[in-house]
């Protein structure tokens, strides 16, 4: 089984805990205001192809710099859209002992057993309430809901993730939906914010795209490191 992604980063820092390799697969359901990466989007946009045994020797390869606490993330798009894949080298990485991290939108099917694999979930929380989260995806979030209520009857650790952007979600308000909404869920270690940046739109102009946020500023980092002081909470952070 072969996967299609659109980039590897071999000393990813951000995404998951420790050094991790990190693959990015082609394939998204969703269109986000904000995304960064719509080079993602379709699953025929991928780069190169990768095997599960190419991926495990790539690990191998940087094996010092990982260490204890490093491992693999699968990330996106969306990783889950390519289930078979991922489910595939998820066993071959957990016998060998690697830390499995997923960076998802929940987003997908066939997932159930790939987190039975899974060490760390990283979601990707793009709004909680219905109304917001069709504005902002273009999709109902009963998909997203699903996938959470999965998460929460195997136990999985989670990592949230929500972008804050200028004159959408960057008030009190939404940040207290957002620690109320994590307060009710089981393992949660970790709550980020992470703001907003216009890096994207010379992608869009390249690809042909019109880019909605695009009379949006940059996310103010004073701002956005205030509004995650309002989630600083032992229960949901660490």
């Amino acid at each position: 089984m072969l996967g299609k992604i659109t980039d590897i980063e071999t000393m990813g820092s951000a995404d998951g805990p420790g050094v991790r390799l990190v693959l990015f697969l082609s394939g998204c359901k969703l269109r986000c205001l904000y995304c960064h990466n719509p080079e993602t989007w379709l699953m025929k946009n991928f780069k190169r192809t990768i095997s599960s045994a190419e991926v495990l020797n790539l690990y191998n390869k940087y094996k010092g710099y990982y260490g204890k606490h490093g491992g693999v993330t699968f990330s996106g798009g969306e990783p889950l859209l390519q289930s078979e894949f991922v489910l595939e080298t998820c066993k071959l990485l957990k016998e060998n002992n690697i830390h499995v991290a997923l960076d998802t939108s929940g987003v997908a099917e066939n997932y159930e057993e790939i987190l039975d694999y899974v060490d760390l979930v990283i979601l990707d929380v793009k709004a909680v309430e219905k109304f917001e989260y069709k504005k902002i995806t273009g999709r109902d979030i009963s998909e997203f809901n699903a996938f959470l209520e999965v998460c929460q009857k195997k136990n999985k650790p989670l990592w949230l993730r929500q972008v804050i952007v200028p004159g959408l979600n960057d008030d009190k308000e939404h940040v207290e939906k957002l620690k109320n909404f994590a307060s009710k869920l089981k393992n949660v270690e970790r709550v980020e914010l992470l703001g907003y940046h216009s890096m994207a739109k010379k992608k869009y102009l390249e690809m042909g795209l019109k880019y909605r946020l695009e009379e949006v500023e940059d996310m103010d980092k004073t701002k956005l490191k205030q509004l995650q002081n309002l989630l600083e909470n032992k229960k949901i952070t660490r």
